[in-house]
């Protein structure tokens, strides 16, 4: 069935090519026309979509081949885009640039045909002119079934060096050059901080939106960008995998307690969702606030995060730490990613030195460093039964981050998991916890759904029964 989903792919030529900026630019522009935006990011990456989610006011989604099935991922844009007067794409690294050196696997171009999106490239034209066109007619030519439909020029160093690039690349290229931004640092992104989400969250970025917008409408022709999103606007409804509909009655309904403020806030939205489409309600709350899950939960997730970053006050959170404890210790089913897997070893050292004490189920303790110890997709393989997984079973994510564990582990790993420098046993995995560096995507295998929602099942049966 086909219907109109507006859409466009901002795609650069290089990282650091100012697709960020371009894009959240384009968003807070549209938006102050009293446009919905609906925003995506090509890849794993939870920053951006935070930019995005700021200048929308609509969550933005990460849209994946490698995590996911491509089917999965159409899907995903589908619902997400529903409502949306157009969706903007903003790409992963270079246009080309994916899982894979030899294919388009997993790269911004990949998302761009199997969405059938016109492409808008970025090009950072600074210190050079009809060499643009080269870049241009080289991205065309690699790959002839992309839709390269446009071009912005970005860090012009003036009016006349737009119109000299523009000159050649439409002369060249045969796209049209629909506009560009100056060389000004004061509308560069804000560097990815660890305090950057936080500062989000306070609205301490709304003065750079702003600006963005204002400026991103004075040298960009939106009506042409408009113009180009309509004439491909018709899209093919996918047919629904992950999202079907299920018929949950007999099954009893679980709430699953959810740690969502600054210090934890990295999390995939259809993560929740299908934890909701199979039948769990979530509950969130707020550790650093003080905040508790309710004493009847049935399942404890806690995502990743900046924990290091508000380690003071997580420690003095005394009745938190020891309520979370006595919870999960006492059988509660609890799934923790990354900033969670440091939040549940016994205390976390942060660049100065200074040991805060955390909740203490994982007989480790982690310290930050300068130099980033992770980086990069992972094909997590389960070593033993958990709670999510099975022995042998395989689910797909990505890893991120700064710290790493003092003490050689003590305990069953939870995963064996690969990328590209080879593979390592990471994780915990004991009894009714699940907890590693490596940040699932529950639509590269939705068993885990099922198989944690049953635990949780069987958690409030036997809660219930011991109250009886």
């Amino acid at each position: 069935m086909a219907t109109t989903r507006p859409r466009l792919v901002l795609g650069g030529t290089s990282s650091g090519a100012g697709k960020t900026t371009l894009t959240v630019g384009l968003m807070a522009a549209l938006a102050k026309r009293g446009m919905s935006v609906q925003g995506f990011k090509v890849g794993p990456d939870y920053i951006d979509p935070t930019f995005h989610t700021a200048a929308t006011g609509r969550i933005s989604r990460n849209l994946d081949t490698w995590m996911m099935e491509p089917s999965s991922m159409k899907e995903i844009f589908w619902r997400a885009s529903e409502g949306a007067d157009i969706s903007l794409i903003e790409g992963v690294m270079g246009f080309y640039d994916g899982k894979d050196p030899k294919s388009n696997r997993g790269s911004t171009a990949e998302i761009g045909m199997l969405l059938d999106a016109p492409v808008i490239l970025i090009v950072d034209i600074k210190a050079m002119a009809r060499s643009a066109a080269a870049i241009v007619k080289g991205f065309q030519l690699l790959e002839p079934a992309v839709n390269i439909a446009g071009v912005i020029a970005n860090r012009a160093g003036s009016a006349n060096h737009f119109q000299l690039v523009k000159t050649a690349i439409e002369q060249e290229c045969g796209v049209p050059v629909i506009g560009y931004l100056p060389h000004d640092p004061a509308i560069t992104a804000p560097e990815r901080h660890l305090g950057l989400v936080p500062a989000v969250e306070r609205g301490e970025l709304q003065p750079w939106l702003d600006l963005l917008a204002e400026k991103v409408a004075a040298t960009v022709d939106l009506d042409q960008l408009l113009t180009i999103t309509e004439q491909h606007a018709s899209f093919d409804k996918p047919e629904p995998i992950l999202f079907t509909k299920r018929d949950n009655e007999g099954l009893e309904p679980v709430t699953i307690a959810v740690a969502r403020d600054s210090a934890f806030h990295f999390y995939y939205q259809e993560n929740f969702e299908l934890l909701e489409a199979y039948g769990a309600k979530l509950h969130f709350f707020s550790p650093l606030a003080g905040e508790l899950p309710p004493a009847d939960a049935d399942g404890l997730y806690i995502g990743g995060g900046f924990p290091e970053e508000f380690a003071a006050r997580l420690e003095e959170q005394v009745n938190v730490r020891h309520v979370l404890k006595s919870m999960i210790e006492g059988g509660l089913p609890t799934f923790a990613e990354c900033g969670g897997y440091m939040f549940l070893c016994e205390a976390i050292h942060d660049r100065a030195g200074n040991r805060y004490e955390m909740l203490g189920i994982v007989n480790n303790e982690v310290k930050m460093q300068t130099k980033l110890a992770a980086l990069g997709y992972r094909e997590a393989v389960a070593l033993a039964d958990s709670i999510l997984l099975a022995a042998g079973e395989t689910a797909r994510g990505h890893e991120f981050h700064y710290s790493s564990l003092v003490h050689e582990l003590e305990h069953d790993h939870a995963y064996e998991v690969s990328g590209l420098r080879g593979r390592k046993k990471e994780g915990f995995a004991q009894g009714n916890v699940l907890a590693g560096y490596t940040h699932l995507h529950f639509a590269s295998n939705p068993g885990m759904v099922q198989r944690w929602l049953s635990h949780c099942r069987e958690w409030k049966r036997t809660r219930e029964e011991s109250v009886t």
